[in-house]
Order: structure tokens, then C-alpha cells, then sequence
């Protein structure tokens, strides 16, 4: 247990009016007695907690005496794992840039309230405000989101009633829109914006749908169907990124000892294999249904990663490289690019 973790325990312990014997401490904190008494120290020495030893009850406690005079002690904030720093200030961004004037409008303001006290983690309203100040969580790629239209998409998620939406993918012009019947089974927060798991009646199957793409919206007045969870699972989160699919591939890359220093302390996908070359690369293995979002990956680590496998992902990668080079050399000489690859 992390000296933080056992501070923590001794505070709430201590703060709740108990007296601590030390089998009770040894026992929960699972430490010896010389980091026992460090602990204590500490408390005592640098936090100016007034902890005294009862002698008639073998234990530590709070002294009430130095208490009723006004002597204060305060631990620090930042008790929270990273985990749970970064659930809290996502949360709390989220809800800050959330139209007050929307269904959550009159809740917002408590719920704020509650993330800086539980960010505070005891220390106060001036170590709340310090932590809000000295960490930030940056959203980079956050698309515009429409308000209503994101209301719209939670009523039917929790009322399960099917939606009617127009929809534009990214890859299609304005003609190629359709209005589609969707039946929604989750909302998804994923990489800065938000997307919504549903059943497709149009096309027959589970789609992911990019809640900015949406160009209008309309609850039905008929329920959803249900699609269980490990079915939603298999289809769409079994591949890299947001992109879905049954037929999963396996692409193996390999970085150099460089980028590896990095790359191996990543997450790509929840079932991703790494191993280290006896000369430092690194190599990861991961699962992929479509290659769009994976390829865009890969290239923003060139030329610092190469694609051992499959084939046809290597040869994504290269076309893209290619259609780069070529209008990069085109902008150079005025001239208009021919990615002649592109009509193979």
C-alpha cells in the first residue's frame, strides 16, 4: 500500500474520533512498525495533526484539548489515483462546457460543486481551486457538438424509443445523405466526441454514429429493439478504434527502440500483445476490423514503426505515404498530383 493510501486511512481513521491500537494498524495497513511510526511523524511533524498516544486505551488518537482551542490540520488534495483524477476532471469539463440553459441547466451547478469538493479531497476550498488551476485536461480534436440534438439521442436512449436521423458520414458528400431509422443501444465519449452504438434498420445491422454528423434528429414513437451487451461488444469494440466489424485481422508493428520507450507504455486496444526485441524494438500486436482510423495511427509514428503484417494494411499505409509525397512534390512545382494508385 502507497504511503499516500495509508495517510489517507490514517486521517479518516483518526479524524472519525477512534482510538488506533497498533495490532489494529500494523494489521490494516500492512506495513511494519518502523513505517508505522514514520507515518505517524509525519502526521504529527508535517501536517500538525495532534496526534497523542492514550496510554489507557493503547492507542492513537486526536487530542480534543488541542482541537477545542483552534489548532487546524489539513492533509493535501491529491489523495485520488490517476484514474479517478482523470474521471473527475473529464466529468467536470464535460459539465462546464454543457449548455446551462438545457434540461441539466438547474443541476449543473451542484454537481460542479460536488466534483470540487471530492477533487479537493478534504483539503479545502483553496486546495480545490490550486488542484482545478494546476491540472487540465486538454480535448484535442473535439468536433461541435449540437445541444439538442444530443438531448434528443438521450431521452431515446433511456426511454429506448427508436430515433429517425439524417445523417452525413464523413466519407459521403451532401447527396449521399439518408435518414435513417436507429434503434440506440449506448453513447460512447470517445477521443473528444461523442458516438452513438445503435441498430441500423436501413442497413440492417449495429453502426457507430458520429453525433456532430447528424444534420437532424426525431424521437419515434416506437420502441427500440435490444441488442445485448456482448453482442454490441463483438461487433463493435472487437477492432482498433471506432471503425466496426465482425472479420477482425491481426496487424503486428514494429517500433524502434527509440519510440518504443513510449509505444510500450500505451494502450492501442484492451487485448493488444507487445513484446521487446532482444535489441530494444518493440513490437505490438493488435486486433483490427477496419483499417482507416489504425492506419492514421501508424502514420503519425513514421518513420519510427514498420507494418510486418498483414499485407494489405502495409499497403494502406504506403498508399497513403505515397499520395502525401506526390502532392507535397506537386505543391513544390505548381503542378496539379495524379495518385495513380488510387484508380488501381
Amino acid at each position: 500500500m502507497a504511503q499516500a493510501e495509508r495517510l489517507y486511512k490514517l486521517n479518516h481513521w483518526l479524524d472519525s474520533g477512534r482510538c488506533l491500537t497498533r495490532q489494529f494498524l500494523l494489521a490494516e495497513l500492512e506495513v511494519s512498525s518502523s513505517a508505522l511510526k514514520r507515518d505517524l511523524a509525519f502526521l504529527r511533524n508535517r501536517m500538525n495533526a495532534p496526534i497523542v498516544f492514550d496510554h489507557d486505551q493503547k492507542g492513537w488518537r486526536l487530542d480534543k484539548a488541542q482541537q477545542a482551542v483552534g489548532t487546524q490540520y489539513e492533509l493535501p488534495g491529491l489523495w485520488l489515483s490517476a484514474e479517478e483524477i482523470h474521471a473527475l476532471l473529464t466529468m467536470q469539463h464535460l459539465l462546464s462546457n454543457l449548455d446551462a440553459g438545457g434540461l441539466l441547466g438547474p443541476h449543473i451547478a451542484p454537481l460542479m460543486g460536488r466534483l470540487n469538493q471530492l477533487l479537493g479531497a478534504g483539503a479545502g476550498a483553496k486546495a480545490s481551486a490550486e488542484l482545478a488551476l494546476r491540472i487540465r485536461v486538454q480535448t484535442v480534436g473535439a468536433r461541435r457538438l449540437h445541444v439538442p440534438n444530443f438531448q434528443a439521442v438521450g431521452s431515446a436512449l433511456l426511454r429506448r424509443q427508436r430515433l429517425s436521423i439524417q445523417y452525413q458520414g464523413r466519407g459521403r458528400d451532401g447527396a449521399q445523405d439518408h435518414v435513417r431509422e436507429v434503434s440506440p443501444q449506448r453513447l460512447i465519449h470517445y477521443r473528444s466526441n461523442w458516438y452513438l452504438d445503435g441498430w441500423c434498420h436501413w442497413r440492417e445491422g449495429l453502426r457507430s454514429f458520429a453525433l456532430d454528423a447528424i444534420q437532424s434528429i426525431r424521437v419515434l414513437d416506437r420502441p427500440a429493439i435490444e441488442v445485448p451487451g456482448g453482442e454490441l461488444d463483438s461487433v463493435l469494440g472487437a477492432g482498433y478504434g471506432i471503425f466496426s466489424g465482425r472479420e477482425v485481422q491481426w496487424a503486428t508493428l514494429r517500433f524502434t527502440a527509440e519510440r518504443a520507450r513510449w509505444v510500450a507504455a500505451e494502450s492501442w486496444h484492451p487485448t493488444q500483445r507487445g513484446r521487446f526485441e532482444a535489441d530494444g524494438r518493440y513490437v505490438l500486436e493488435l486486433p483490427y476490423a477496419d483499417p482507416r482510423e489504425l492506419v492514421m495511427d501508424i502514420l503519425r509514428h513514421l518513420p519510427e514503426v514498420e507494418v510486418l503484417g498483414p499485407a494489405s494494411l502495409a499497403k494502406e499505409v504506403e498508399k497513403k505515404v505515397r499520395a502525401a509525397l506526390e502532392k507535397m512534390a506537386a505543391g513544390s512545382s505548381g503542378e496539379p498530383a495524379t495518385c495513380h494508385h488510387e484508380a488501381q
